[in-house]
């Protein structure tokens, strides 16, 4: 632990959150954060520390750049996750400034000389993997019921449940309307790192039982209860579906939300079949585009990650079914996916086509021959040469149909 300078004699300094929990979980070590108690922000500038915090006070170390807060208290002032009052100055105590802290694993501080403080427990919720709030005020800040189900994305591989008493007051944050007060920069920022998380589905199952993702993802939240064949989901239930999805997803492409997203939205239409037409799903990857688009312009969401939430609703059938498709049909799909000026794009559809085909109860080992006949036919396409059609003088218009003739020619090569 860094000493910090200069700060007078009866300063504490702890090390705090998540550096603290992930060390006694056994987990490699990320950023540090340290609380200080006992010392004003002057103290802290006259040290040396620079102030970074414009809503409490908050310092860089000035030797080793890490951040240190003075110990404060929170108190509810106004609606959402921002209507709050910051109370910050020497006469704050650890205790107090834990007390304010989302959950018993993220309240534990370590000393300076490594003894831990674990006023609530935490150490015990560790022990149990348990995810358990750690006071009354937790219902205080809507943001906690994402965060929980982020945490549960994270540490559900690892054994955790949310307490009961937890959920319960996760269910109460939900009914009392308090979640429409989250900006949807803050809904994708959660969503988003669940999805670089293990497992994704627990984040959907979280916000699910709690009641919470029919205000937070209405789209998804829509596919519970859904039915589908059982020939070819084994699961029947969409929600189901998509929770083994995002969980392939993971699996395939581990710390990618661009490929988690698209794999969240791929069936979004299937929530727009008549219910007199289930369990068939007839043109719900068209269906599914609008949802697709609405959401993700609700939640801001960045533009690339939305183009190929889109391009893997409208086009996931057609990769399951590659080796029935012609040669000029397979050239056209790619053309769609902008998947010559943008050759990525054919990958990561190919990768979330997969976790679709692997992300049913029974089928996580199944082969998915598909996604390596999709690029290898995409890579033959994309290995013709347009200088040597230049070369025989063809140019304008017919330039684009002489390139996507020896395009077709080639994949129907590979084809045959």
């Amino acid at each position: 632990m860094s000493a910090a300078p200069k700060l007078p004699g009866h300063a504490r300094t702890y090390l705090v959150g998540g550096a603290v929990r992930d060390a006694l979980l056994g987990l490699p070590p990320g950023d540090r954060d340290f609380v200080v108690v006992g010392v004003s922000v002057q103290q802290m500038l006259d040290a040396g520390y620079r102030q970074v915090g414009r809503d409490f006070p908050v310092f860089l170390h000035p030797d080793t750049g890490e951040e240190y807060a003075l110990a404060r208290t929170e108190r509810k002032s106004g609606r959402g996750y921002t209507g709050f009052t910051v109370h910050a100055d020497p006469s704050v105590t650890l205790e107090e400034d834990l007390a304010r802290r989302d959950f018993t694993i993220n309240a534990i501080a370590r000393d300076e000389d490594g003894t831990l403080v674990d006023p609530f427990g935490g150490a015990r919720d560790i022990k149990a993997r348990v995810l358990r709030h750690v006071g009354d005020a937790f219902v205080e800040d809507p943001l906690r019921v994402l965060r929980a189900a982020r945490f549960m994305a994270r540490f559900a591989p690892l054994g955790f449940s949310i307490a009961p008493e937890t959920l319960a007051l996760m269910q109460h944050i939900a009914a009392s309307g308090e979640l429409a007060a989250l900006v949807p920069e803050r809904v994708w920022q959660e969503l988003a790192k669940a999805l670089r998380s293990a497992a994704p589905a627990a984040f959907l199952r979280s916000l699910h039982a709690a009641d919470a993702l029919r205000v937070v993802l209405p789209e998804v939240d829509a596919l519970y209860g859904v039915p589908q064949r059982a020939d070819y989901h084994p699961e029947v239930d969409t929600g189901l579906h998509i929770e083994l999805v995002c969980d392939m997803a993971a699996t395939l492409a581990p710390g990618d939300d661009l490929i988690g997203y698209a794999a969240l939205c791929h069936d979004l239409g299937k929530a727009l079949t008549p219910a007199e037409e289930w369990p068939r799903h007839l043109m719900h990857e068209q269906r599914g585009v609008a949802a697709v688009i609405a959401m993700s312009t609700r939640l801001k969401v960045p533009n690339e990650h939305r183009e190929l939430a889109v391009l893997c609703s409208r086009e996931h059938l057609n990769v399951h079914r590659i080796e029935e498709l012609k040669a000029s049909t397979v050239h056209d799909l790619i053309a769609r996916c902008d998947g010559f000026r943008k050759p990525a794009r054919i990958d990561q559809l190919a990768t979330v086509c997969e976790a679709d085909a692997r992300g049913r109860a029974g089928h996580s080992d199944t082969a998915y021959l598909q996604a390596a006949h999709l690029r290898h036919l995409h890579a033959a396409a994309l290995a013709v040469r347009s200088d040597i059609i230049t070369a025989q003088g063809i140019t304008g218009p017919a330039f684009g149909e002489a390139l996507r003739r020896a395009r077709i020619k080639a994949i129907a090569a590979l084809k045959s």
